[in-house]
């Protein structure tokens, strides 16, 4: 084992505490606002405990945070839209990554440039077609148009990572299942998919985020309030801060409860994909 020099460990410790310090001292800040109940407007100075602890702020936030919706509707839009948007940009992907990565066609490089491009490109860039198809459609102010939407946005990068799991598969392994008999699909369904699952979930995991934290393009998609998102209430959240209305510990407290479904899902992922490596590692 190469040895290190003691400043060289040093060094090192300070930049990983600068690190460490950029990530928690924002969470702590939020943490802090989400419990201070003395707050009636925007923080004025920064202090590192809550000055009146209550829970307050809390309890404002689960019932009504946006105008007259309840918390619930506004929990119900986010996972219908994420979880439907991960879900149809998931299935559709796989298809185009795995066609992207084991079969020649014309047009191929074409193919795989635009969809590159597609995934740098910003969401306001799809807004003005999307917005046309889904008004001829008559579906642009409804959950489903918004699926829709936030799908399109991810889909991009699903295929482009997606692809890159198919690709990272000896083509050996599905030779040896076309020399047994199978065809193309069940080559897919029994070899390339299992061995993949991991990369999908991820993906697909990744695609929910796109859709739960998107709120800017939402609103050219939404017109009245029982179907906003609880992205656009934070946003909305904001804009009433800035303007006085709302103390800022209704946002602190609205981005914890807003984070706990995220957790969750990291979490049984994380469990997910760990047994699946682990079978893996074995098989």
């Amino acid at each position: 084992m190469r040895n290190i020099s003691p400043a060289r460990q040093l060094i090192t410790q300070l930049l990983l505490l600068l690190v460490g310090l950029f990530i928690l001292i924002p969470l702590w800040s939020t943490i802090r606002l989400a419990f201070d109940g003395s707050l009636r407007g925007r923080p004025t100075d920064f202090t590192f405990l809550p000055k009146g602890f209550s829970l307050e702020p809390f309890a404002a936030v689960l019932d009504r945070p946006y105008q007259s919706v309840e918390f619930n509707v506004l929990l119900r839009n986010s996972m219908i839209v994420s979880i439907g948007a991960a879900i149809l940009a998931t299935f559709l992907g796989i298809s185009l990554a795995y066609g992207f990565a084991r079969f020649r066609f014309p047009a191929r490089n074409a193919g795989l440039f635009m969809l590159l491009l597609a995934a740098l490109l910003p969401p306001i860039a799809f807004a003005t077609p999307l917005y046309i198809i889904l008004s001829l459609l008559n579906i642009r102010t409804t959950l489903i148009g918004l699926t829709i939407v936030y799908a399109a946005f991810a889909m991009p990068f699903c295929v482009w990572n997606m692809r890159a799991a198919f690709e990272a598969i000896p083509k050996e392994v599905e030779e040896a299942a076309h020399l047994d008999g199978a065809n193309h699909l069940q080559t897919f369904l029994h070899i390339s998919f299992p061995i993949s699952l991991p990369s999908i979930a991820v993906t697909t995991m990744i695609a929910f985020l796109m859709g739960y934290t998107e709120f800017a393009i939402g609103w050219l998609f939404v017109d009245k309030a029982d179907n906003v998102t609880l992205s656009m209430a934070t946003y909305a959240l904001v804009n009433g801060q800035f303007s006085g209305a709302q103390p800022w510990s209704y946002l602190g407290s609205l981005a914890i409860v807003m984070s706990i479904p995220v957790i969750i899902i990291f979490i049984l992922f994380q469990q997910t994909l760990m047994e699946r490596l682990l079978f893996q590692e074995t098989s």
